[in-house]
């Protein structure tokens, strides 16, 4: 990558975490083009040349979103820490996670995940199913999972999870109690084994 493709790349960048932080604060309709340009320090028609409209800026945010939210998963699954520790790790920032994004962020990436096609189902696809298959191998391994549970019956709960949420009636209820969710996926009902 040259200079001029690394300046063009920074400055990308710095707009979508501008629109991405002003979208977590007060949602994506209520945010401007012009709001954005000022937060990233460049002008609307630079916004234009990069993204070529609003809509497809806030595709491209989302998709910078999910890639950021991905990368912080895939750093915890990386790190040489026990089972527990990851999975302390993983509740904490969905709960983090959770409370920092605007409810509109959450809708529009539940009504694009709803479509089947969208990004969102490629991440799940291409990087979700390995990092599940990696942190329960772990988890056999370090005795916190059963050996006797088969992979194939943990990730169809996690496919079952997965295509319950994609209900786009669900919106507005789950992101309130995605930590109940967190700890009943990794607890159960009967609470945290010691």
């Amino acid at each position: 990558m040259d200079g001029f493709q690394k300046r063009t790349k920074l400055k990308q960048n710095r707009i979508l975490e501008a629109a991405l932080q002003l979208f977590s604060l007060f949602g994506i309709k209520k945010v401007s083009i012009s709001e954005i340009a000022k937060k990233a320090e460049v002008s609307q028609v630079t916004i234009y040349n990069y993204f070529e409209s609003k809509d497809n800026l806030i595709h491209q945010t989302l998709v910078y979103y999910i890639e950021k939210t991905y990368q912080k998963y895939q750093d915890i699954i990386n790190r040489n820490t026990s089972f527990p520790e990851k999975i302390e790790n993983i509740i904490f920032n969905k709960v983090d996670i959770a409370g920092s994004i605007h409810q509109e962020i959450y809708q529009y990436l539940m009504k694009d995940f709803a479509d089947g096609q969208s990004y969102l189902e490629t991440i799940y696809q291409e990087k979700s199913i390995p990092f599940f298959q990696q942190l329960i191998a772990q988890g056999k391994t370090e005795g916190y999972i059963q050996k006797e549970i088969s992979e194939e019956a943990i990730m169809f709960y996690i496919h079952m999870m997965k295509e319950h949420m994609q209900k786009e009636e669900l919106n507005d209820y789950l992101l309130p109690i995605t930590e109940d969710i967190m700890h009943l996926f990794f607890y159960g009902i009967m609470g945290k084994k010691e």
